[in-house]
Parts: structure tokens; C-alpha cells; sequence
């Protein structure tokens, strides 16, 4: 577990909207593949996007909860949940799973997004 610890707190940071806590940790050629919706290829094109996101998550509030984080290897999975209210009231609700592949250097080389809207 403690070899993951880097990992698992990168992974726990970008689940989380933490995103520039993993800027220097992003490979070059990292893959955000949000499934369904988007693919964004390269570090810049995922710093990019990452900020669009923030710039969202700017304009509410947002509560988000893990509720489990596996970790093997060179992968981490993070399962939860975001909530973002406006004015106290609910604009959405995501239940989400995301897999982080890490290379033998701590660099997150993939990034898969599952994210389904709740009713």
C-alpha cells in the first residue's frame, strides 16, 4: 500500500477537481478518455480541459465522495459520487468510476472516466 500512496493521492486529487495538485505527475502523452463524451490527448489538451472543468466547478458547489479506491500496481480506481448545487439547489448528480493507469515513473498515462448521471 505505501508504494501506492503517491499514486492513490494523484488519483484521489483528480477525482476530486484537484486537478493542478497533478499537472507535473501527467505523462506527455496521457489519454483522458471520458467514455462516451470526449477523448483528450497529450498533457496540454488534458490541462486544458481540466481547467474548462474548473472554471465549472467555479460557478457551484460541489461535494464530492469516494467510496472506494483500489490500488494494484500501476492502477487505481476511484468510485464516487459529485453533487453541484447552485444557489443551494441541486444542478446535477454524477455517480462515477475512474480508472488511472500509472507508468514506472508515477505518471499517469490513462485516464478513463465513466461518469453517469443520476435522476
Amino acid at each position: 500500500m505505501i508504494k501506492n500512496s503517491l499514486k492513490i493521492r494523484l488519483a484521489s486529487a483528480f477525482s476530486d477537481g484537484k486537478f493542478a495538485e497533478t499537472y507535473a505527475y501527467l505523462h506527455e502523452n496521457v489519454l483522458w478518455n471520458v467514455v462516451g463524451e470526449n477523448k483528450f490527448i497529450g498533457k496540454q489538451a488534458v490541462i486544458n480541459r481540466c481547467e474548462e472543468v474548473n472554471a465549472y466547478f467555479a460557478s457551484v458547489t460541489t461535494n464530492f465522495i469516494t467510496h472506494h479506491i483500489i490500488s494494484e500496481e500501476n492502477m487505481v480506481v476511484i468510485n464516487g459520487s459529485g453533487e453541484f448545487l447552485r444557489d443551494g439547489i441541486r444542478v446535477s448528480l454524477i455517480s462515477a468510476s475512474e480508472w488511472y493507469e500509472f507508468d514506472d515513473n508515477d505518471k499517469i498515462i490513462k485516464i478513463y472516466s465513466y461518469c453517469i448521471p443520476e435522476k
